[in-house]
């Protein structure tokens, strides 16, 4: 049948329909007379014609009316949509009522009219989703059902032109809305206008709105409260002038009409308006491509000689526009013609919501899933969320994506937020990773394709290929967890343990959700620590020592001893000294130096190797403190020494005596003249320092080689039962060390005691590093996010609280642990650890750390060498944060994709940026997108679905 013979029965039908009216057809001559409508109207589709917009919950009404007779597979038609062909999507059961009349109040909105000169007069909600809230009917199918139905409003839309090529076709459900300004009256008026009208039609109206004379008018695009162009060419469309939704246009009014025209781009503040940031520039959203009756669609509408698959490829990979016109270097003089640049409200301290949201917001995956129909994958038996998080983050997101420029208020989902994790209740500042890592979490458990998660048992590698071993982790990870966040955001990493003691290796493969990288300039960590000697030859000293950042205490007490150029016949005993005692030994040479803090304070001492093994004397300094007026306390102050003891059962305690003077010898001061009562007999005699000997405390070697005469000294043994014991000078009492592992000895100092040695010595420790003031050099030395990588994948041991339980040694050991990336993800999310704890104090790392915008290479990172995807990576979104620890301010930086621009999303305010001005040391989240390129292949085996199918562009 040729297009004019199909035309004009569709002609004939709806006269006969007309007239049969009063009679009321029956649902089959509805359905059969509405569908020859449709199809003739998508034949002859033209730029101008009018369509309708109709509620979907009518039309699904009327559908499931008409369809109530049909069987499923009566019909083999497939021109038009199933609907109108004889199948209805409903599934219920029984004989649907004939609806009543058409109500599109739902589609309306509640405020006035923006403009009283617009088409309808009506304006409707700025958040409606073809497919979801409305269908689009052509003009013809319009006028039927409203003759048989009645009701309405009628809301009426244009059929315009758009595409690269201009030759598809759209129907324009939101007409450009914009403010127009009156210089220098003040007047202002919000008009509704298609984006195909020219300037002289935008001018004409103005005029007519404000009772102008055209001569004595000149308008402006107005953009961000500043001139950006005079617009004068009165045949140029709007939407060749780059006009956005929600924007201001500035009619001027000339006393003179041959008044000097400003185009220098400067703000006007002398207008009586207030000068304001530019926020954000919308147009309508995209529209999904579900399909009306007849198959169009307010997305596209397939011209002559073109498939609605090519014109939409041509649409969406055309380059991008740019501006005409270009006034001045202050502001913005072009503006995409995309959305996507709606801020957010900060509700109190929500800054770090709104920051991570907006960055989630424009992942392309997630822009383009969240404003389709998702609702068929959500979990609603998830026991974590029942799948409110997921719908109320794709309400916010589609808002955020909605025409208009306001500022969205996130109530709604921070309620919601704050109902699954009460951490993130109430108005403090959190951290916006640990939000994002909630918030992907709780996503993928909303929309998680499986509903009833199998047991999956993973066996370790055994020596099997790691390409075997690793699809067949991935494939149970898959098997229990598929979704949007897996498809998108999921990689998978290998790691490798190896046990200390038996050198097991154990190799599995886990995914990951984002990369965590330490911000570290170099693998080296500088340390200082005091080493002491126990046969009194030398004072103490300190030494500053490097070390591998993530080493073992084996690694420190290497280098300490080649500092102190320690014999074959002595040792290193390393402990942690706190509060004035020894608050542990560091002797497990195993145990990962990241345990060891840089306000800790570390001391080392050298004493004699055994064959027998030693008993160790820890002397422990106390003086006298004032406690309260009237009463005194010993205690403990100085750095506690250390000596070793022979392995015997019992010990002198004259020996003990000897022992702690030779200790002592080195801080004994020059030309102190004793008191009488330091006899020889009574008091310690101290071999020469100079005097290597053996390296222990000989008695007998040091009775014979007398250099010096000490004073006696007040000391006390504590026993096994904590008593304090009296040892004084030249007694033999004799004490039993077979049940004792160590010695604890206290030396009270009294005042005429500490006048005779430099004690100085024994007091202020150093800290294992002290922070000193930034220089300028180390604040701007750049660090390269490859280098964090690096230090990422390094071996590195386990920390205590981390022990791994070894199947070969059957216990908990702190194994070396090695990470290599397997497989990425198409987007990649790269925390930078800015924070840092220790006991004392929080830090932050402000670090400029130099990362890629463009070609971020993972080629060589990644041990998976089947695949041929792509490893490079773009950077399209980033979190900033500003300030200190616990406080401070968080905002976005955010590349829209079809603009190729970079904008700054500060809560409610948007401002675009240079692509230099996106890094900073501020930079805290990254996000990066996979590159497409031709030669890239689909991910690698193990998923269920080609990671190909989510790059999408919007």
């Amino acid at each position: 049948m040729t297009e004019v013979a199909t035309a004009s029965a569709a002609a004939t039908g709806i006269a006969m329909a007309t007239e049969k009216a009063a009679k009321e057809l029956s649902p089959e001559e509805e359905r059969v007379l509405i569908r020859d409508i449709a199809l003739t109207a998508e034949a002859n589709t033209k730029e101008g014609d009018s369509f309708f917009l109709i509620t979907q919950k009518w039309w699904q009404h009327w559908i499931d009316y008409v369809n109530q007779d049909q069987q499923p597979n009566n019909s083999n038609n497939n021109e038009g949509s199933s609907s109108l062909s004889g199948n209805s999507d409903s599934n219920g059961v029984g004989i649907s009522k004939r609806p009543s009349g058409i109500d599109n109040s739902d589609l309306i909105s509640d405020g006035p009219a923006e403009d009283a000169n617009s088409d309808d007069g009506v304006e409707i909600h700025d958040t409606l989703l073809e497919g979801r809230d409305y269908v689009l009917l052509p003009q013809q199918v319009w006028n039927l059902l409203f003759s048989w139905y009645g009701g309405g409003p009628a809301l009426s839309r244009k059929v315009i032109n758009s595409g690269l090529s201009q030759t598809e076709f759209a129907v324009e459900v939101y007409p450009l809305r914009l403010q127009l300004l009156v210089t220098p009256k003040g007047d202002r008026s919000t008009i509704r206008i298609s984006k195909k009208e020219t300037i002289g039609e935008l001018h004409r109206r103005a005029c007519e709105i404000f009772h102008l004379n055209l001569e004595q008018v000149c308008i402006w695009d107005y953009y961000g409260h500043r001139k950006h162009a005079l617009m004068n060419d009165m045949d140029k469309t709007l939407d060749d002038a780059n006009i956005q939704m929600d924007q201001d246009i500035l009619v001027e009014v000339l006393n003179n009409v041959n008044d000097t025209l400003v185009t220098d781009g400067t703000s006007i503040t002398d207008n009586g308006f207030a000068d304001k940031e530019a926020t954000s520039v919308l147009l309508e959203p995209s529209k999904s491509s579900l399909s009306i009756a007849g198959g169009l669609s307010a997305n596209k509408i397939a011209s002559k000689g073109y498939s609605a698959e090519q014109l939409q490829n041509q649409t969406l990979g055309c380059p991008n526009k740019e501006s005409d016109n270009h006034f001045g270097n202050s502001g913005v003089s072009t503006r995409g013609t995309f959305g996507g640049l709606t801020g957010l409200l900060n509700l109190g301290n929500t800054c770090f919501m709104n920051s991570a949201i907006q960055c989630l917001v424009h992942t392309p995956e997630f822009a383009r899933y969240f404003r389709e129909d998702y609702h068929q994958e959500i979990n609603w038996q998830n026991p974590l969320g029942m799948g409110e998080l997921a719908l109320a983050f794709g309400e916010l997101l589609r808002k955020l994506w909605a025409p208009g420029r306001t500022p969205v208020a996130p109530r709604p989902f921070k309620a919601k937020l704050a109902r699954f994790a009460p951490q993130f209740s109430g108005y403090n500042q959190h951290d916006s990773q640990e939000l994002l890592a909630f918030l992907l979490d709780g996503l993928h458990e909303d929309l998680n394709r499986v509903k009833h998660k199998p047991y999956v048992n993973s066996r370790d590698a055994d020596g099997r290929p790691d390409e075997e071993v690793a699809d067949e982790y991935w494939a149970n990870h898959i098997a229990r967890n598929d979704s949007i966040i897996v498809d998108v955001c999921q990689g998978q990493y290998k790691s490798t343990l190896v046990c200390p003691v038996c050198n097991k290796v154990s190799v599995t493969f886990d995914p990951f959700m984002y990369l965590s990288l330490p911000l570290q300039f170099a693998t080296t960590r500088s340390m200082t620590i005091t080493i002491f000697t126990c046969d009194g030859s030398a004072l103490p000293s300190t030494c500053t020592i490097t070390v591998p950042k993530q080493g073992r205490y084996r690694d420190l007490i290497q280098a300490v001893s080649n500092a102190c150029s320690l014999k074959q016949t002595e040792e290193i005993k390393l402990v942690e000294i706190r509060n004035h005692l020894i608050h542990r030994f560091l002797d497990d040479s195993f145990v990962s130096l990241s345990t060891i803090k840089d306000d800790d304070h570390l001391a080392a001492y050298k004493i004699q190797k055994s064959a027998t093994g030693n008993v160790l004397l820890q002397l422990i300094h106390r003086r006298q403190e004032q406690e309260t007026s009237d009463a005194q306390r010993w205690k403990p102050f100085g750095t506690p020494l250390i000596s070793s003891l022979l392995c015997d059962d019992v010990i002198r305690s004259g020996v003990i005596q000897t022992i702690v003077q030779t200790m002592l010898t080195p801080l004994l001061k020059e030309g102190i003249e004793y008191s009488d009562d330091s006899d020889p007999s009574t008091s310690g005699m101290a071999r020469d320092p100079s005097d290597h000997g053996s390296g222990e405390v000989d008695t007998n070697c040091a009775s014979t080689s007398i250099n010096k005469v000490l004073p006696k000294l007040p000391l006390q043994l504590v026993d096994e039962s904590k008593t304090c014991i009296d040892l004084p000078a030249g007694d033999e009492k004799a004490i039993n060390l077979s049940a004792m592992s160590h010695v604890v000895v206290y030396l009270d100092w009294t005042s005429k005691l500490l006048e005779k040695f430099n004690i100085n010595y024994l007091e202020n420790l150093p800290e294992v590093f002290k922070y000193g003031p930034i220089t300028k050099k180390a604040r701007t030395e750049p660090l390269s996010l490859y280098t964090c990588l690096e230090a990422f994948l390094r071996e590195e041991p386990l920390v205590p609280e981390d022990m791994w339980y070894c199947p070969q040694c059957k216990e908990q050991r702190q194994a070396s642990k090695k990470l290599d990336l397997w497989r990425l993800p198409e987007v990649l999310v790269i925390h930078l650890k800015r924070f840092s704890y220790s006991r004392s104090m929080k830090h932050k790392v402000e670090t400029f750390v130099n990362f890629p915008i463009h070609d971020f290479d993972l080629t060589n990172y990644v041990a998976d060498k089947r695949s041929s995807c792509s490893q490079l990576y773009e950077l399209y979104a980033l979190t900033n944060h500003y300030g200190g620890m616990g406080s401070g301010h968080y905002t976005a930086h955010i590349k829209l994709l079809d603009e190729n621009k970079w904008y700054n999303f500060d809560d409610s305010h948007i401002s675009p940026i240079n692509e230099e001005d996106v890094k900073s040391a501020a930079a805290y989240v990254l996000f990066y997108r996979r590159a497409k390129s031709d030669t890239s292949g689909t991910s690698s085996a193990g998923s269920r679905r080609a990671r190909d199918k989510t790059s999408y562009k919007y």
